[in-house]
């Protein structure tokens, strides 16, 4: 099928790309929402910019869409652009949210389009595992669920991340694919880029009242 594919800029929406790809699809293109909303329900903010580098690094045209980010409303601005591409469906990375995957799934019916979601309920540590043997290199760019604090923000996602988070998960129910808003990534490299993102400079912004922080990384080809 021809597909457009939903992308963050993080791990689980560009390695699910990169399955469909293998599954023999063709990505038309990638939709990436930027939205003005920190707090966005179904979009993710931090570095978002930079999708439109890895999207050049993978020679797939970009679309950009702006959303003011408020709850429910944003659907709407998602469908719209959707609508706009004329393709068979979308690709997103949901794991395990309901949230998001019914909402996707509601639009592209709507659409009459396919939800493509090759993460769906997978093995979640098996996932991280494949991806890192894949060759997907990927850094923690926000943390948002204690005791992750900012000695993590910067961290590579390797086997040793791996380990940890999972014991997280066992011990304070941290999702060990951070899709509950516990961390977020940015990929810096993989099969489908000609070349990694070179980073520049980052800057760390942390709140020691919330317990919560996130880099801004800036980044170029």
């Amino acid at each position: 099928m021809l597909l457009s594919a939903l992308v963050s800029g993080g791990k689980d929406s560009v390695y699910a790309m990169y399955l469909a790809m293998k599954s023999g699809h063709e990505i038309k293109n990638i939709i990436s929402v930027m939205s003005e909303n920190a707090e966005s329900y179904m979009f993710h903010t931090h570095n978002i910019d930079l999708v439109k580098e890895q999207a050049n690094l993978m020679g797939i045209p970009i679309v950009e869409k702006h959303t003011k980010g408020v709850k429910e409303e944003e659907l709407d601005d998602l469908k719209q652009v959707i609508s706009e591409q004329n393709v068979d469906g979308v690709v997103t990375g949901a794991v395990e949210s309901n949230y998001q995957f019914d909402r996707i799934e509601k639009i592209c019916n709507d659409l009459g389009i396919e939800s493509i979601a090759p993460l769906w309920h997978i093995d979640q540590k098996q996932y991280m595992l494949d991806m890192i043997n894949e060759g997907f290199e990927s850094i923690i760019v926000s943390v948002a669920a204690p005791p992750l604090d900012e000695k993590w923000l910067g961290r590579c996602v390797d086997e040793k991340f791996v380990d940890e988070i999972v014991k997280l998960n066992k011990d304070f129910g941290i999702s060990i694919v951070g899709e509950g808003g516990e961390y977020d990534t940015l990929v810096i490299n993989c099969p489908m880029f000609r070349k990694g993102l070179l980073i520049e400079e980052s800057k760390t912004i942390w709140d020691t009242k919330t317990r919560s922080g996130f880099m801004v990384v800036n980044a170029k080809q």
